[in-house]
C-alpha cells in the first residue's frame, strides 16, 4: 500500500493501517515524505521557540500515571499556590527577553474555578500585551469558561489526548477520553486555536501510537499546534521505572505527525532533555519546528538555554519573530543566528 498526502489535500479520514503502513516504512523514505511535506506547508530551517511557565503547581486531583502534580502520589513536589499576575508577566518578561517567541502558561487543575478565572484572564491579557504568542493549559473547560479566554484574547489552549483511546485507561482513571475531545471541541467552538498531542513512553504498544495519531489527525479540523512528548519518568509514580524508547521511534512518530497534519506546528516537548542531538536534529528533518525553550518544563527538566542556541546554530536553524503592533523587549541573542546553511532546492 502506498501512503502519501499531496500537497492539496488536508485528510481526516486516516486509518489504523494506513498509519501502520506509515510509520514502518524504511527510515530514509518516511524522513523524505515528511520533509517534503514540511516545505510545502511550512518555512523551511524555522523554529519558533516556547517557554512554558506553571502557574499553579502540585495538588491536581486527576490521577495521570506520569504526572509529577497529581495528589495521588508521593513525588515530593513543592506545591504552589496560583502565581501573582504581576509574576507570571515578569516571567514573559524573561522569556521573551531570551527569544521566546510564544508563551505557556499551565495549571494543575482539574477545572479552572469561578474564582481563579479573572486572575487566569488578567494573566492572558497582560501576556499578550507583551506581543507574545499566549497558550493555556488548565484541565477542562466549559463553554463560559472557553468563551471568557477567548475573549480575552488567548491565543491557544492546550489539552493533550496523551494516548490512544484503547491504552488510555491504564494511565488514567479520573477523566475520560470523550472528556478530553469535548473540551477540544469546546476551545475550537469558541474560536481559539487548538494545542493537542501526546506523551510517547506510557507502556503503550506501537499500535497505541498509531492510534493517537489517527485520533489528532481525524479531528474535524487538525490541531493548530501538536505537542509530541517523551515520558520523563518521575519517582513516586506509577510510571516511574519506565524504560525510555527509542530514539529513532521517537522520530518516526514526529515525521508521521508531519505529515498527518501538515499545517499544524509540531512542537519538540517533554524528554528532549534526554534526547542527544543526533535524534534532536532528526527530529527537525522530519518536521519539528518548535522546542519548548528554558531550563524547565513546568517541572520537569529541559536542556539549558545555552545548549539549544549552541544547536540551532550549528545547524542553522533560525527563530520565529513575528511583526507586532505593541512594543517588543530587546532583540535577542537568537536573532543572530545566521541564515539557514542549506540550499533550498524547493524555493525556486
Amino acid at each position: 500500500m502506498e501512503t502519501s498526502v499531496s500537497a492539496e489535500h488536508i485528510r481526516h479520514n486516516w486509518q489504523l493501517a494506513e498509519v501502520q503502513t506509515l510509520f514502518n516504512l524504511p527510515f530514509h523514505e518516511l524522513m523524505f515524505q515528511a520533509q517534503s511535506i514540511h516545505r510545502q506547508y511550512q518555512v523551511a530551517g524555522q523554529v519558533q521557540l516556547s517557554t512554558l511557565l506553571s502557574i499553579k503547581t502540585g495538588a491536581c486531583p486527576e490521577d495521570c500515571k506520569y504526572c509529577s502534580q497529581s495528589g495521588h502520589y508521593n513525588t515530593s513536589l513543592q506545591k504552589e499556590k496560583l502565581l501573582a499576575v504581576e509574576r507570571v508577566v515578569e516571567q514573559a518578561r524573561q522569556a521573551q527577553a531570551q527569544g521566546a517567541d510564544r508563551f505557556c502558561m499551565g495549571a494543575a487543575w482539574r477545572a479552572p474555578t469561578a474564582k481563579d478565572m479573572p486572575y487566569v484572564l488578567e494573566m492572558v491579557k497582560q501576556v499578550k500585551a507583551l506581543g507574545l504568542e499566549t497558550c493555556m493549559t488548565l484541565g477542562m473547560l466549559n463553554n463560559e469558561q472557553a468563551t471568557e479566554l477567548a475573549q480575552a484574547g488567548l491565543d491557544y489552549y492546550n489539552h493533550n489526548l496523551d494516548t490512544s483511546a484503547e491504552h488510555y485507561q491504564a494511565i488514567i482513571s479520573t477523566r475520560t477520553y470523550q472528556d478530553r475531545l469535548d473540551t477540544l471541541a469546546t476551545v475550537r467552538a469558541a474560536g481559539m486555536k487548538v494545542c493537542a498531542g501526546g506523551i510517547l513512553g506510557l507502556g503503550e504498544t506501537q499500535r497505541d501510537r498509531w492510534s493517537l495519531l489517527c485520533a489528532l489527525a481525524n479531528l474535524s479540523e487538525h490541531p493548530e499546534s501538536v505537542p509530541m512528548n517523551m515520558l520523563v519518568p518521575i519517582a513516586g509514580t506509577p510510571l516511574g521505572d519506565n524504560e525510555p524508547i527509542d530514539e529513532l521511534e521517537f522520530v518516526r512518530a514526529i515525521a508521521c505527525a508531519r505529515i498527518m497534519m501538515p499545517r499544524a506546528v509540531v512542537r519538540l516537548s517533554a524528554g528532549r532533555s534526554s534526547l542527544s542531538e543526533a535524534a534532536q536534529t532528526l527530529c527537525f528533518l522530519a518536521g519539528a519546528n518548535s522546542i519548548f525553550y528554558g531550563e524547565e518544563l513546568l517541572t520537569t527538566e529541559n536542556p539549558a538555554i545555552d545548549t539549544d542556541k549552541n544547536l540551532l546554530n550549528k545547524l542553522g536553524l533560525v527563530t520565529v519573530r513575528r511583526e507586532f503592533t505593541s512594543r517588543r523587549s530587546a532583540v535577542s541573542e537568537l536573532d543572530q543566528i545566521p541564515a539557514p546553511k542549506f540550499y533550498d532546492a524547493m524555493a525556486n
